[in-house]
């Protein structure tokens, strides 16, 4: 198969007609959103769908969440829409949020990894929205990335993963967020965190109040345990290099990565310069949207660096930081070190 790159911000309408031809037929194609890229297919078809999980080599299992232009198209997909959800949509869609609810006959079990809920969003991406609305289609749409990796942030990482697997990558540049969306379920009360993103726990919390945080966001989902979310399983978004988290000031930090050899160093900007050892940076030390703006592409980095072991300084899990932590210890394993 021929993967063909069209990039919509200099051929507008050829992106718009020629991914909406193959989406109404059926196919796959990889789609620029805020958060990361997306490999969309129309999710009221499930051979569709079938062939998401083909190209990405994703367990069955994992639910995918559907992407809508606007909020009228969310009605068809649920059996009701929760108070809550109105209030939430209201003061944040279009945005990277998701929310899950009942779903209705029209989702297949194969969108919703066989539970009884369907996970929806309406993506803040303008770009996203005209290609929905081009298809005028629901889209399932997991990360453009080969299960496991890490997410892609621009469409050259899509192309390094999936080229051969779809026919077509829409390039929309460089996604503003850099980590997928916030997750969040209304299928029981008080509301359920399942992945933080880029609408923070606080944002959530001062609107609608009590959220219980799932204690797969920050541990590893037990044994047999179904994952309710995507981005809920064990190694996650992980580059090939062994990563251990380093939770320490940056001198303790120094230290640990310089006595040791052949370590690679994932630093906050500004400290690359005070290391001796190879280091990729992912952001300001105090700044959790810089961190998940460049957080996936680091980790590739350190692929194309050929690191083997890698020491990770720690972010924060305030605000924003909670979706880069949640992410990066997936990353790593859950391999954490105190020092």
């Amino acid at each position: 198969m021929e993967t063909v790159v069209i990039n919509i911000t200099t051929e507008y309408e050829k992106a718009l007609e020629k991914s909406a031809e193959l989406l109404k037929n059926g196919e796959v194609v990889g789609i620029p959103t805020e958060t990361v890229y997306g490999l969309a297919a129309n999710a009221l078809c499930e051979n569709a769908v079938k062939k998401i999980f083909v190209a990405k080599g994703r367990p069955s299992d994992n639910p995918l969440i559907v992407h809508i232009a606007k909020f009228e198209d969310l009605a068809p997909l649920v059996k009701e829409i929760p108070e809550k959800v109105k209030v939430m949509a209201d003061a944040f869609w279009p945005a990277p949020l998701t929310m899950i609810m009942e779903k209705s006959d029209r989702v297949s079990n194969v969108v919703s990894g066989n539970l009884p809920t369907v996970a929806v969003r309406m993506p803040k991406s303008d770009y996203a929205r005209a290609i929905i609305e081009s298809c005028g289609l629901p889209l399932a749409a997991p990360s453009a990335n080969l299960s496991g990796s890490p997410s892609p942030t621009n469409a050259k990482y899509v192309y390094d993963d999936m080229n051969g697997r779809i026919p077509l990558i829409i390039d929309g540049g460089n996604c503003e967020i850099g980590v997928e969306s916030t997750v969040i379920s209304f299928a029981e009360e008080p509301p359920r965190l399942l992945r933080p993103g880029g609408v923070t726990l606080e944002e959530m919390t001062a609107l609608i109040g009590e959220i219980v945080v799932d204690d797969a966001v920050l541990n590893k989902l037990e044994e047999g345990a179904v994952a309710s979310s995507p981005g809920m399983k064990y190694k996650h978004y992980a580059p090939s290099a062994d990563i251990t988290i380093i939770k320490s000031d940056f001198d303790c930090f120094k230290n640990l990565c310089e006595s040791e050899e052949n370590i690679t160093a994932l630093c906050f900007d500004g400290e690359k310069e005070k290391l001796s050892c190879k280091s990729v940076t992912y952001g300001d030390e105090n700044d959790g949207y810089s961190q998940s703006a460049r957080l996936f592409d680091a980790l590739r980095e350190l692929d194309e660096l050929g690191a083997k072991k890698v020491y990770a300084r720690c972010p924060n899990t305030k605000g924003m930081g909670l979706a880069v932590y949640n992410r990066l210890i997936r990353a790593a394993g859950f391999k954490i070190k105190v020092i």
